[in-house]
């Protein structure tokens, strides 16, 4: 059956998932194409801005732009498309403004905060660049339309609005985009395996050969969202990302170094407001990521650098709505990174995966202790087995994101520093004042951009650099807030964790 192909049974499931959580044939994409601009002309000013973004960031406007913009009311704003647009080009303006200068603005503007603390509020969504900003409502497509599979197509798919106007910053959402397409219609067939399970141990034959398939699909479904990430270095350059497009998915949570210790002020006007600390945009945040490890039972811990890594904590202010009180609110050590992020995912997406998750655990099924004399050994053993696999074929992938930061960030980062000639700099100011040069050429790559920074003239690395290397690595933050490799590193090997027998009681 085609990866977009549905039975009449997991239509019916998907109508039902579409109704209560927006959850589509493309999974957590929308079912159509997102509007590609607010149909009344009321907020032309918005799309003016969203429009000239990457000009008036280039010629270092965009802040005055901003706060000659009115203060429009939001109430004028009509089917849900309007309101994510609307969130979009909010949010962009927000991140804009704050990295677009040579410092960053600790200061967001009533022009916008006003407007996209509503349209949050209304969304079940804090008021940053979300992945749901950039990437699930951020495309249109040149396939037919209604086609599900022209939204995992690449070479159909373009982004809505960027900061930098670059092709390279356009493909790197749109990688995102086919993989959330890609991945989607795996969702019905793991809900109907999960639902299949008794708890009271009275499953049949039937049960454990329709879990050992639907963990089949499951990892060929993971191999092929794979094969679209293995994609990235196509049409994105690694400098291209680090230095001109990176900087700008900055949140303001753990952003001390790049000069905002309290994060910023939201300023509703008359000097009224409230001081957030926000993550930034973070594939962290995809709902279809979580259901992976959800389905698969990886339970994953708080880091020790996440927790470190904490600015000084805010309280959360009564009159600040829900979602943002989630996103905002001071950071709990206990918490993990994966349960704090669902804040930033849309509300039906975050509510579906709490229905997921008090589903029956295939993960405690699969691994659940066996006799040999038991009739069904055969297919136990072999759900078993399926597990397992499946667990390491999405270790595998995270792999392959590894690399992906590996090469995106770690060896940028390494070379600015030794261009620098000193210590690690915030993430976002490494960036923003570097890019000035036209979308066609936002940044000079140097001619050995393939050489890691660092090595010897006989291409190793001193101790000295190898020391230097992991201490970097340790303190690399990702646009999320977080110490982005060791992060990584543990996901992976929870990852692996999950697929032993000896810690099913873990789940």
């Amino acid at each position: 059956m085609s990866p977009h192909e549905t039975t009449s049974k997991q239509s019916a499931a998907l109508d039902d998932l579409a109704t209560t959580f927006t959850v589509t044939t493309n999974g957590f994409l929308p079912a159509e194409t997102p509007l590609a601009r607010i149909p009344d002309a009321y907020y032309q000013p918005w799309e003016t801005l969203a429009r000239d973004l990457p000009k008036l960031l280039r010629e270092g406007k965009l802040r005055s732009a901003i706060d000659n913009l009115p203060i429009l009311d939001c109430s004028r704003l009509g089917p849900e498309p309007e309101w994510r647009r609307a969130y979009i080009v909010l949010t962009f303006l927000t991140h804009a403004y704050i990295w677009s200068g040579e410092t960053p603005s600790e200061r967001l503007p009533p022009q916008v905060t006003v407007p996209v603390l509503a349209v949050s509020e209304h969304l079940d969504l804090p008021p940053v660049v979300t992945y749901a900003a950039s990437n699930l409502w951020n495309f249109r497509t040149t396939g037919a339309a209604g086609d599900p599979a022209s939204f995992s197509d690449l070479e159909s798919l373009d982004c809505l609005l960027s900061f930098t106007g670059t092709p390279d910053e356009s493909w790197f959402y749109i990688i995102s985009v086919a993989m959330e397409c890609e991945g989607g219609d795996i969702i019905p067939t793991m809900l109907s395996a999960m639902e299949r399970i008794s708890a009271a141990g009275t499953n049949g034959a039937d049960v454990y050969t329709t879990a050992t398939a639907a963990l089949e699909q499951l990892m060929a479904c993971i191999r092929r969202v794979g094969r679209i990430l293995d994609r990235m270095h196509e049409r994105c350059e690694p400098e291209v990302f680090y230095h001109a497009i990176r900087p700008f998915l900055a949140g303001s949570k753990n952003m001390q170094a790049a000069g905002l210790p309290r994060g910023v002020f939201y300023e509703r006007g008359g000097g009224e407001g409230d001081w957030m600390r926000l993550r930034g945009g973070s594939n962290g945040q995809s709902s279809l990521i979580q259901f992976f490890d959800l389905v698969l039972g990886v339970e994953h811990a708080a880091t020790e650098t996440q927790n470190s890594g904490a600015a000084q904590e805010r309280p959360v202010s009564p009159t600040l709505h829900k979602s943002t009180q989630m996103a905002a609110a001071e950071e709990e050590p206990e918490l993990p990174f994966h349960e704090e992020v669902r804040a930033y995912m849309p509300g039906p997406h975050r509510r579906f995966l709490a229905h997921a998750r008090a589903l029956p655990s295939i993960r405690r099924f699969a691994l659940e202790p066996f006799e040999a004399a038991d009739p069904l050994s055969a297919e136990k053993q072999l759900l078993q087995e399926t597990f397992e696999h499946a667990t390491k074929v999405l270790a595998e992938f995270r792999n392959k994101h590894l690399q992906i930061v590996t090469r995106y960030i770690v060896v940028p980062s390494r070379k600015h520093q030794q261009s620098q000639k000193k210590g690690s700099i915030g993430l976002a100011a490494a960036g923003t004042t570097l890019w000035r040069e036209p979308p066609q050429n936002p940044v000079a790559v140097p001619k050995n951009a393939s050489r890691d920074a660092g090595a010897s003239p006989d291409g190793k690395a001193s101790k000295g650099d190898t020391r230097d290397r992991r201490m970097s690595e340790t303190q690399l933050t990702g646009t999320g807030g977080t110490a982005v490799m060791p992060f990584l590193k543990q996901i992976r090997d929870e990852t692996l964790r999950a697929g032993r027998p000896d810690s099913v009681q873990l789940t």
